[in-house]
């Protein structure tokens, strides 16, 4: 914007000597709001306004003074064609704009103030993400509407130039860098750290020079322009050099339920890939809801078994006396209420193929010694029957139980843990993964919004609040989670207030008859995380004071920036001297 679009315009001039009573006369004959004041060598150094002869007559000044005792001075002169962003105005309190030489404006600099604030305002409210840098490519300023779209917070990246932050992985590339490098509007795809994917377009503002100074991004999301991102990808899968490469990084990790972000889960992720390319009896073992079933199928899907069946059968949720025929299958008449045809096992069914038992832990004793003989002798005989039929069959078998453990408590059958227990395979729980839960939520947010038509986002707080739970059902209760906030929800944009509503009202209603009997197991716990967060907080509070950055503590600590800036947030620690 130049200074000739926003001055003010007084034409009249008056000397520095003149008195008050001249102001006035001029004022009230030419109906005019200032005049300019200049000084004895003939250049302005003030202006005088109608507010600032009411002023002195409040303090009981006499007409006969000098207006150069009221004036409000000036210190520079700038060109009417100076752009706003190019002006330096120290301490003035006010501006003379000049044209050829010849003063024809003014600006007060309370006025540019107000204008500044007002400007910042509207860019705040502004429903797109604007997204600002300077003429280095550092960030200047980040908008409300940003943070929402893209869940980087302005405090992440405020500072930093674009290639640092491209380096540091929250872009996968920068808009900035490439106006910055053509001088002309860019628009592009951009893939962010959080697994989003935003269209941003960015604008060059030019100074007097013709050099660029700022770079102007806008941010949308791309809810309404996922047809066109897939276009764009299947372009670039073209691209005959990295086509080979792009086909086996999809086939790794190509699995879309599944959440690779933490070091412990990528190392889980790449055994579990290279057990696909064997036959080995696999027993997953981890907590409920981290994603044992999930695991299973990864195992099969890339496996050589991948075109064969894949059957899942829980050992916990069905009867025992009917556990058998469900797995071996029974002949016609075997038992009351049997088919007159009979019927086919499980492992018949998976045949050359994978079979998962689940919750192997609650497979009743006597019925282990017969899923034993059908692991070594690799026959099954139904149940009903005498001849024995020849299967082919993978055994993934899973548990959230201590086997070990009922092992030395006779509860389960040693010969048996050790011949499922070939190749251990141990799903850590959500909270030893935490740097993952922010990719989960938006993974289970982007689900949830396509599965019921929805476009709802998280604002910032929510975010945060989300992140900061602990998750005892792990991936399992977090997705039901969200799919509780997405449906319950009253607007778009979903505030922390309306989480905590949605999710602590439910849990008060569903735990209201536990209350009691949970107090003193509750209050253990309470008492146990108080002791994990005061250690948290000596940890990371010795962390910032050696390294000076969230950065460096955080690779120092082993867990990812964004972690140490949220427990820091959450315990109460100060960031302010860590830069």
């Amino acid at each position: 914007m130049r200074i000739a679009e926003i001055m003010q315009h007084p034409v009249h001039v008056l000397s520095v000597d003149k008195k008050l009573q001249d102001a006035a006369e001029i004022f009230y004959s030419n109906k005019i709001h200032g005049v300019h004041i200049i000084g004895r060598n003939g250049k302005p150094v003030g202006m005088f306004t109608s507010e600032d002869l009411i002023k002195a007559a409040a303090q009981g000044s006499s007409l006969e003074d000098s207006i150069g005792k009221y004036m409000r001075e000036m210190i520079c002169t700038v060109n009417a064609e100076t752009h706003l962003n190019e002006i330096c105005w120290d301490n003035s309190s006010y501006l003379a704009v000049s044209d050829g030489g010849r003063i024809v404006g003014g600006l007060d600099v309370s006025f540019l103030t107000n204008l500044t604030n007002e400007l910042n305002d509207i860019i705040d409210i502004s429903f797109d993400g604007i997204f600002i840098t300077d003429e280095n490519g550092r960030v200047i300023l980040v908008n409300k509407a940003y943070e929402r779209i893209t869940g980087i917070r302005a405090a992440e990246v405020l500072g930093q130039t674009m290639s640092e932050l491209v380096e540091k992985g929250f872009y996968d590339e920068s808009v900035t860098v490439q106006v910055m490098e053509s001088g002309k509007i860019k628009t592009i795809v951009q893939k962010l750290r959080t697994g989003k994917t935003i269209v941003v377009t960015g604008n060059p503002l030019f100074d007097s020079s013709g050099k660029i100074s700022r770079v102007v991004t806008n941010v949308r999301d791309v809810t309404e322009l996922r047809q066109l991102q897939r276009e764009l990808e299947k372009i670039s899968e073209l691209k005959s050099h990295y086509k080979q490469e792009l086909e086996t990084l999809k086939r790794s990790t190509g699995d879309k339920k599944i959440i690779i972000r933490s070091k412990k889960m990528r190392e889980v992720y790449d055994q579990a890939m290279r057990l696909s390319r064997v036959d080995s009896t696999v027993l997953i073992s981890g907590e409920s809801g981290v994603g044992k079933e999930i695991m299973a199928g990864i195992i099969h899907k890339h496996g050589p078994r991948r075109k064969n069946p894949f059957i899942k059968i829980s050992c916990a949720a069905i009867p025992e006396h009917l556990l058998e025929s469900e797995l071996f299958g029974y002949m016609p008449g075997a038992f009351t209420g049997a088919l007159s045809s009979g019927k086919p096992g499980m492992f018949e069914l998976a045949n050359h193929g994978t079979l998962f038992l689940d919750e192997i832990g609650e497979m009743p004793l006597g019925l282990q010694s017969k899923l034993l003989r059908v692991l070594q002798e690799q026959s099954i005989v139904r149940v009903g029957g005498v001849s024995s039929l020849n299967v082919d069959v993978r055994i993934i078998a899973a548990t959230n139980r201590d086997l070990e453990l009922m092992v030395a408590r006779k509860e389960f059958r040693n010969d048996l843990f050790y011949r499922l227990n070939v190749v251990p395979l141990v799903i850590p729980p959500l909270r030893e993964r935490e740097e993952a839960i922010i990719d989960f939520i938006y993974h289970f947010l982007g689900k949830y919004n396509s599965k019921y038509g929805m476009n709802r986002q998280l604002e910032p707080g929510a975010l945060d609040f989300l992140a900061s739970r602990d998750w005892p059902g792990n991936v399992r209760e977090l997705e039901n989670a969200i799919e509780r906030v997405v449906v319950m929800a009253h607007s778009e944009i979903i505030s922390q207030n309306e989480v905590t509503r949605i999710l602590y009202k439910s849990n008060k209603e569903d735990n209201k008859s536990d209350d009691i009997d949970r107090s003193k197991k509750d209050g253990d716990s309470l008492y146990l995380k108080r002791i994990v967060e005061q250690s948290e907080r000596r940890a990371i509070i010795n962390a910032l004071s050696i390294y000076k950055s969230t950065r460096k503590s955080a690779k120092a600590l082993g867990v990812n920036q964004s972690t140490i800036v949220r427990k820091a947030k959450k315990l109460g620690i100060n960031l302010s001297d860590a830069q």
